[in-house]
């Protein structure tokens, strides 16, 4: 048996559910100062269909850094506003859709 997605009614291995998500949503850059002066990159916005806990180890990856993944919300350990856009753009974000503050 074929397993479908309970969304779109494709099969799992045709579900585009993912990519509507990813490119539909709101996703606001910013920089968090902390404790001692440490800087935090928090990127806010992305939903539970966009499969956060993928996209946070491979943004930990491409910058080398620590960080958390909370709910809808990815903190990243470091001032990367300069480069991240074009690593969400890579992960397939929409270039409208990311906003840097």
């Amino acid at each position: 048996m074929v397993d479908v997605c309970n969304q779109c009614g494709l099969p799992k291995d045709l579900c585009v559910c993912e990519t509507i998500a990813r490119e539909q949503q709101k996703i606001m850059v910013s920089i968090e100062k902390r404790k001692f002066g440490k800087k935090y990159t928090v990127i806010a916005g992305i939903s539970k269909e966009a499969n956060v806990e993928e996209i946070f180890k491979k943004l930990k990856n491409r910058f080398a850094c620590g960080g958390t993944a909370k709910t809808g919300r990815v903190e990243l350990q470091g001032d990367h506003q300069k480069r991240i856009k074009e690593a969400l753009i890579a992960l397939g974000f929409s270039e409208e859709t990311i906003e840097l503050a």
